[in-house]
């Protein structure tokens, strides 16, 4: 028995280290992912709340784009994650070059709507003009980082699940001050009265950020990298990888793109009530990003020491790590909330917001520190752990019965039917992570995601 005692405490301490060495560099990164968009909301709303909240809607098309750069990560994380576990280099180099191909296709779609049909993606959110003036300048200039942006994040995201996080937010830390350089030398001192150029000018910075995040991609490759960008092969191998690939990242796709289609149509439902509103959502949306990074790194690394536990054939270890992040998640929530309440005195003074848009925000605010709690826990089972063992449909199904059948006709009844106050529209919007949250923990307990998905190809 004290054997079996000292094994747990030292299977703890390794299971702690391992995953905390994940943690921390992915929880950066998602913090230097969500500060990129907030600096330019927030450098802006210094020198104008319109074209704060133009920067804030038509980061809406951004955001629809990474959601697919997620779908496929999270598909070629699962993979890697498992063959990781198997040591399974080739493999691993093939799965990059299938997400490569697949991120870059979608890119080139966003490429071309975004630069070609920019007032008509502005109107969807938005029937403000200026609004739409300033939302389609940005989203031309923005539109040319789409066509480097998914090969990076696919690189980036493949090295991350073989347990190299550290070396993904180095990149990305890099880009980050980058593009702060480049913002605050276009708002503050190029373009100090002029939003509209203003505007341009931090979408080039941005371009000029994802280039350099790039060819610092490519280079670790070259130099570094045990694995390379490389086009795909044809072969049996490529064809039963593929499969898999489709097999688990259209799932996982397809709960991003439910999950961030509704996100898109609730900003859209807040766009068409009133400009104030706008405003204060955007400033409340930075700041509950920024305050579920830690949540955001426990459920991605989490989910690549589970991939790895289930691709080396050890289940009981696998349901071990899963225990231990409900509980990380758990404790991150609360001090996401806190974060969330402590701030707020910070966030007001650094905002230049309208009386009516104030008072908005602050309650917000308050609703948010809640969300983030539900949220942790559900992120950290829905899209960590159930993914990384192969359950990938539970979260498409989730998200489609509670967000399209329920938050969004609620919303809009809100909205427009019942015209509630803005802040009641709101508390509707932010239920979905309490509903979903039950529903996941009776999922987890269920142990449906304990499966080995990967194949022994030097038998194929």
């Amino acid at each position: 028995m004290r054997n079996r005692i000292q094994f747990r405490g030292s299977s703890n301490r390794d299971f702690n280290r391992e995953l905390m060495m994940l943690v921390i560099p992915i929880a950066l990164q998602n913090l230097i992912s969500a500060t990129v968009i907030s600096v330019d909301v927030f450098m802006l709303g210094m020198i104008s709340q319109s074209a704060m909240s133009a920067v804030s809607l038509a980061g809406q098309i951004t955001f629809a784009l990474t959601l697919f750069y997620m779908g496929m990560s999270a598909g070629a994380s699962i993979l890697t994650a498992q063959y990781w576990g198997r040591e399974d280099l080739p493999t691993i180099q093939r799965i990059l070059s299938i997400a490569c191909m697949f991120s870059f296709c979608i890119s080139i779609l966003f490429f071309l709507t975004s630069f070609f049909l920019p007032e008509a993606l502005m109107y969807l959110f938005t029937n403000d003009t200026e609004l739409i003036q300033y939302g389609s300048k940005f989203l031309q200039m923005n539109s040319f980082s789409y066509l480097v942006m998914g090969i990076s994040q696919m690189y980036l995201s493949v090295i991350r699940s073989m347990e190299n996080a550290k070396l993904s937010a180095w990149i990305s830390s890099l880009c980050l001050i980058l593009n702060i350089l480049f913002n605050a030398f276009c708002i503050f001192i190029l373009f100090p009265s002029r939003p509209e150029l203003a505007i341009s000018a931090v979408a080039l910075a941005t371009v000029l950020a994802r280039i350099i995040e790039l060819v610092c991609c490519m280079i670790h490759s070259v130099t570094k990298g045990g694995i390379r960008f490389r086009l795909p092969v044809r072969d049996g191998i490529q064809r039963n990888l593929l499969k898999d690939f489709l097999k688990y990242t259209l799932p996982v796709q397809g709960n991003y793109i439910v999950w961030g289609g509704a996100l898109t149509a609730t900003a859209a439902i807040i766009g068409h009530v009133n400009s104030d509103m706008v405003a204060a959502n955007s400033i409340a949306s930075v700041v509950k990003n920024l305050a579920v990074v830690l949540c955001g790194g426990i459920a991605t690394g989490g989910s690549v020491l589970v991939g790895k536990y289930l691709g080396q054939g050890d289940i009981e270890k696998a349901k071990h790590a899963g225990n231990k992040m409900c509980f990380y998640a758990l404790i991150f929530g609360v001090i996401a909330a806190c974060t969330i309440l402590f701030i707020k005195p910070l966030v007001y003074s650094i905002v230049n917001l309208n009386s009516i848009a104030q008072s908005y925000l602050d309650g917000m605010l308050y609703i948010s520190a809640y969300y983030c709690m539900a949220k942790s826990l559900n992120s950290t089972t829905i899209a960590g752990i159930f993914t990384a063992g192969g359950d990938s449909k539970f979260g498409f199904w989730c998200d489609t019965v509670v967000m399209w059948l329920i938050i969004l006709p609620l919303s809009y009844l809100c909205a427009f039917v019942w015209q509630v106050p803005p802040i009641f529209l709101y508390i509707v919007i932010s239920l979905d992570e309490m509903i979903k949250l039950p529903i996941a923990f009776i999922r987890y307990r269920q142990f449906k995601w304990l499966n080995n998905i990967t194949r022994n190809f030097a038998q194929t």
